[in-house]
């Protein structure tokens, strides 16, 4: 879905900042055919640190009068071994928790100090997860990450309502999506994930959003004139 939003993103007069594990050449194609502005960085966000000080420093150089508005989107996360908790490997739970937890919360601080003093309306747009609501089975690490992401952004709300010209924010639930995240979910061994058969269910039923339908309901959220007014929000109550 973070590529699917990368390309609908792509439009004139836009400048799109791209942060993922690798770079999609097929991005700077559309970039230039839109007369958008582009910059892709390959980043791993196990560590969170490095890519959120990067960030700051390329904020603090852009000129705020340059900017209608800016909006920091928080996509990343990682679904560890789906085993029960006791057999799962500390740094499989270490990685899912900094991709899934850490690094946003880290983006998202260097995102607000560095344009802290920009007139420009700022938005965060945290992409959560229906499992970080519903508590499931050999899933306690990205539930985890999930759930801490909801509720970090009702901490943030609060924060930035105290500003006079805060960020408006909010953890979106997309709903479930035709990804390679679902695939590893219907592939798991029933015995250990014994919410499998849900999953085959809704791929079975037709009922998974495409990553490409699933990017425009969310960026429409975004561009909702109430954004933020619940901090803790799902796609599907649109």
């Amino acid at each position: 879905m973070g590529l699917a939003m990368a390309e609908q993103l792509l439009q004139p007069g836009h400048t799109l900042l791209c942060i993922s594990r690798g770079i999609a050449e097929s991005l700077q194609i559309r970039a230039d055919a839109a007369g958008a502005t582009l910059s892709q960085w390959s980043a791993d966000l196990t560590e969170g640190a490095a890519a959120s000080a990067r960030l700051e420093e390329w904020l603090k150089a852009q000129d705020p009068s340059d900017f209608a508005s800016a909006s920091l989107i928080n996509n990343a996360g990682v679904i560890p071994t789906i085993v029960p908790l006791r057999e799962a490997d500390a740094t499989d739970l270490a990685r899912a928790l900094r991709v899934g937890l850490e690094a946003p919360i880290q983006l998202t601080a260097s995102f607000l100090r560095a344009t802290h003093r920009w007139q420009a309306p700022r938005k965060v747009l945290n992409i959560s997860s229906g499992m970080g609501r519903r508590a499931m089975a050999s899933q306690a690490g990205y539930c985890a990450a999930k759930a801490g992401m909801d509720h970090f952004t009702r901490c943030l709300a609060l924060d930035e309502a105290q500003e006079a010209h805060g960020a408006k924010v909010c953890s979106l639930a997309p709903g479930v999506i035709d990804t390679d995240m679902q695939q590893q979910l219907r592939g798991a061994d029933a015995a250990s994930f014994p919410d499998r058969g849900n999953f085959e269910r809704l791929k079975n039923g037709g009922q998974l959003s495409s990553p490409q339908e699933a990017a425009r309901r969310v960026l429409a959220w975004l561009q909702r004139p109430d954004f933020g007014v619940e901090p803790v929000a799902d796609v599907r109550n649109a």
